[in-house]
């Protein structure tokens, strides 16, 4: 089968799916095909993204680029997965596996880098320089994107704010909350899907929004980037993008906060959008 420069497959491994979109030369989608995650852990795993490659192909009738994004990132010192809240992925020579099953080579890189890159490509963030694409989901990640190229950084975590303290800690903060990776007080134990639930939902949202203020000011006070993008379930909470960039002015080191903050374009298929334009535009 002769490859086609002009089909980029992208693949998006979360805990409960795998999804595979393919697009043509003009960024348009052609194929698009979701499944349940195997729970039978990573060798499954593994044969079940290969075949999609294979069914994708077949019913293309051409071989593309491959892309993929996880839950986690590769060591660079290592090659293998690391800092995956899909455990089973931790240590495993994901990539070159891959490589191995479908015989070529594979980018891969963090699910939120993806969600960034695709919003930042022909989303939300077309046109600007700076974007931040935050993951508020099961987790809490995000990806930085300048001029079109993301950001990795030399330990491969760059963007990962979740794992940052939450800044100003108040008294509805404590105690600390434990987070997987082992340390307290992580924006991802305050900030994520489920943590919002256990607070109580649409009650405790305005608690919710204030701490997600202090955050995204961190982050404007660090990279100014010129537009936020809001990604995961959360995202889809209308009044954050109306109440959080006015709670957030009081702890950016600034006169005036020109960053924006907006809803995915692409909204749950952006992840997998970004995989496919690893390979570029």
């Amino acid at each position: 089968m002769a490859r086609s420069s002009s089909c980029r497959i992208g693949i998006d491994l979360g805990g409960t799916k795998i999804e595979l979109l393919a697009l043509d030369e003009t960024g348009a989608e052609v194929l698009r095909k979701r499944v349940p995650t195997p729970k039978a852990g990573y060798e499954a795993t593994l044969h079940t993204i290969a075949a999609l490659v294979r069914e994708a192909e077949a019913a293309l009738g051409a071989s593309g680029s491959v892309g993929l994004g996880i839950p986690g990132s590769l060591s660079r010192a290592t090659g293998l997965v690391k800092n995956a809240n899909s455990t089973y992925l931790i240590g495993k020579p994901l990539k070159q596996d891959l490589e191995n099953a479908i015989g070529r080579e594979v980018r891969l890189a963090n699910d939120a880098n993806c969600f960034a890159l695709s919003e930042a490509v022909d989303g939300a963030g077309a046109g600007a320089e700076v974007v931040f694409g935050v993951i508020l989901g099961t987790g809490v990640g995000g990806g930085i994107v300048v001029r079109g190229e993301v950001l990795t950084g030399p330990n491969s975590i760059a963007g990962e704010w979740g794992h940052n303290p939450l800044p100003l800690p108040e008294g509805s903060d404590l105690p600390l909350r434990t987070c997987y990776c082992g340390r307290r007080g992580c924006i991802e134990t305050y900030l994520s899907g489920p943590a919002l639930e256990r607070d109580g939902g649409d009650v405790a949202l305005g608690r919710y929004e204030e701490r997600l203020a202090r955050a995204l000011a961190g982050v404007i006070n660090i990279l100014d980037p010129d537009v936020i993008v809001l990604g995961g379930g959360v995202s889809k909470v209308d009044r954050l993008y109306r109440n959080v960039p006015t709670l957030w002015q009081k702890y950016v080191f600034s006169d005036r906060v020109d960053t924006c903050l907006l809803p995915p374009k692409h909204g749950d298929a952006s992840g997998v959008r970004g995989a496919a334009w690893l390979w570029g535009r």
